[in-house]
């Protein structure tokens, strides 16, 4: 089998079937109606119940919204591609996570309830005071949105939408786009994430079927077939780098000469993984939309979970796509990767298309592209709505302090378009970024730049020593050594197959993630050093903004006093003369409503209960059982496939 398939290649838009596009139809219905309905039960025109969907959500959706947020339409291509072209090791990003949402949940996310912040630079704002860490963290944030997340969402969309009906790359992100910015903008977080937790199981459920129906390739079989899947032209030129890797079915791999050497897959991966799931408004924000602590933990196990089914659902079709399509998905000759997939370095990111367009029968060809949608639209939702977030609350609000909610609103929508812009701008760098490895792309960018951020994180809510001088020139040191790294990355690109490296040695044989390790231990040790040669804080940047004391009252020189306003009682414009443009932006952002009404008692003793940090005995039992029990599922897969 290796080397050829009885299967037939050519668009999925051929030979899609009328099933196919009625179950693409519902599928679009049905989201949109989940976002409808979770929009118009929500408050919107409130920063909370915008941003942060009112902190009312419970642990499953919270838990979905996690997954869904973080296995998006680039992991499907990205994984698969991975897995194709070097084997299992990338699930060791998917394992990894595990441990570290176990970490957020029990370490990193009670301090920021008990801060009561709406983003991460804002918490950064408390804990140290000023204001140029938290301008510097929001735009930081938002640049590593464009490169690591929105525009690659974006390309691997439109590249599953080319593969599968043959459409140009720029249409198919127009259309996609258009699509995602409109559902986007009209709900907020709690859209997101009741959109989120229903394409979970969309996702999780398509994903199956494909695996169930590439059944025909046992484990065993697999291990027989994939390092006999090399392509025509590396046997025809005895070109080396065609071959299938020897290691392809191990997870711990030689510490220098390989694709993910297993001491920086430890470390480093914890590092990039701790800064994205610990410190990065996305996964941060669902976490803190929990009712209250116990379901944030319960959302974070659910995800845990949930994490452990990506090797299987994603990198071993990866795989099993090499040995069915293996000249199309292993090419090596830069004319024939052209002919495959319109790209000169590689076609390793079409390995899960090839297997939809050629595998799915009529009806479910329909389900997977309802999946692919389902994994883009659940990505970009996500990361627009954080971005927004940041921009609105860090960025604005510096230059409109006064700014009413109201106009808060429609900014946070009208920067949405502004990221779209600027996604698809940088898609063109990523067609020719890493060999054509997707998953390298994200994770090298990821461990140029995130790995100062995690340090400054990691110090704020462990060390009270730490202070703002300390923070600050720490995140400027790690900025200046990753951007030189990265800006050498890009300017001496990884050579073709066959091609001699003229890169600089530092840059061929230092792997970027141990590169983030080292930039992650210097930045550590640059902001303690300052940290002990200036002055400590005041007590009020220590008071429930670490761990040891986050259960200690928080302490604010402005504390704004809080009008408290009888239950029942709302304030409405239905005595206003309102035109009709009035009326329609107030349905599409929400701002009907009085965003400016002061809280209701019960409203405030929900705060206040979320903010103590408070469990019950029984549900901190439960708890801490089922995380230890997950602990021990990652431990197992760590030892099955080392």
């Amino acid at each position: 089998m290796a080397g050829g398939s009885n299967y037939s290649t050519g668009a999925i838009g051929s030979s899609l079937a009328t099933p196919d596009y009625v179950i693409v139809i519902v599928y679009l219905v049905g989201i949109l109606a989940v976002g409808l309905w979770a929009s118009m039960r929500s408050s919107r025109s409130t920063l909370k119940g915008y941003f942060l969907a009112g902190s009312k959500m419970s642990w499953w959706p919270v838990g979905a919204s996690l997954f869904a947020s973080n296995i998006g339409c680039e992991h499907f291509i990205g994984l698969a591609g991975y897995g194709a072209a070097n084997g299992i090791s990338v699930a060791a990003y998917e394992i990894n996570g595990m441990f570290i949402f176990v970490l957020l949940g029990w370490y990193f996310l009670p301090v920021y309830l008990a801060s009561r912040v709406y983003t991460m630079p804002e918490y950064l704002n408390k804990r140290f005071g000023g204001q140029r860490i938290r301008v510097y963290l929001a735009i930081l944030s938002l640049i590593l949105s464009v490169l690591t997340k929105i525009s690659v969402a974006l390309f691997t969309g439109a590249l599953f939408v080319q593969q599968a009906l043959g459409w140009n790359l720029y249409p198919a992100v127009i259309i996609l786009l258009t699509v995602t910015a409109i559902y986007t903008v009209m709900g907020g977080l709690a859209a997101v994430i009741y959109t989120d937790a229903a394409q979970t199981a969309i996702m999780i459920g398509g994903a199956a079927v494909l695996m169930i129906l590439c059944k025909e390739v046992s484990w065993d079989e697999l291990q027989l077939e994939y390092p006999l899947a090399i392509p025509r032209q590396a046997l025809v030129g005895n070109i080396s780098c065609g071959l299938p890797r020897e290691d392809a079915f191990h997870l711990f791999r030689h510490p220098i000469h390989s694709d993910l050497p297993w001491p920086a897959m430890i470390f480093g991966i914890t590092v990039s993984a701790t800064w994205y799931v610990c410190a990065d408004q996305v996964m941060v924000q669902r976490a803190l939309a929990a009712k209250s602590v116990a379901h944030a933990k319960g959302g974070c196990i659910l995800v845990g979970f949930l994490k452990s089914l990506p090797l299987f659902l994603m990198v071993y079709p990866g795989m099993i796509s090499r040995v069915f399509f293996t000249d199309a998905v292993a090419c090596v000759d830069s004319v024939e990767c052209m002919k495959h997939c319109q790209s000169e370095v590689g076609c390793s990111n079409i390995a899960y298309p090839k297997l939809v367009v050629n595998i799915m029968p009529i009806g479910l060809k329909g389900l997977m592209l309802a999946v692919i949608m389902s994994s883009l639209m659940s990505s970009l939702t996500s990361i627009f709505n954080s971005s927004s977030t940041i921009f609105t609350i860090d960025i604005w609000t510096r230059f409109r302090p006064r700014a009413k909610e109201t106009e808060l609103m429609v900014v946070g929508r009208v920067f949405i378009l502004v990221l779209v812009v600027i996604g698809i701008l940088w898609i063109s760098i990523i067609q020719s970024a890493q060999g054509g490895r997707l998953f390298d792309y994200i994770q090298s960018i990821t461990s140029y730049l995130a790995p100062p951020i995690c340090a400054v994180f990691v110090l704020a809510v462990s060390w009270k020593r730490t202070n703002e001088k300390g923070a600050f020139w720490g995140l400027m040191f790690g900025f200046v050594i990753g951007l030189i790294r990265m800006a050498i990355d890009f300017t001496f690109t990884a050579p073709a197959c066959g091609e001699i490296d003229t890169r600089p040695t530092l840059l061929a044989n230092w792997h970027y993630l141990y590169f983030g390790v080292f930039l992650f231990g210097v930045v550590s040790i640059f902001t303690i050093v300052v940290s002990l040669l200036t002055e400590p804080l005041p007590e009020r940047y220590i008071r429930g903004l670490t761990f040891w004391t986050r259960k200690d009252k928080l302490i604010t020189d402005d504390e704004p006093v809080i009008e408290v306003r009888e239950e029942g009682r709302q304030e409405s414009r239905e005595n206003e003369d309102v035109s009709c443009g009035r009326r329609f932006v107030d349905v599409i952002c929400g701002t009907g409503q009085d965003s400016n009404a002061a809280p209701t008692a019960k409203e405030l003793d929900s705060l206040e209960k979320l903010s103590s940090l408070a469990e019950t005995r029984t549900e901190t039992i439960i708890l801490n059982a089922t995380a230890i029990f997950m602990l021990g599922c990652s431990l197992v897969l760590w030892v099955v496939f080392a």
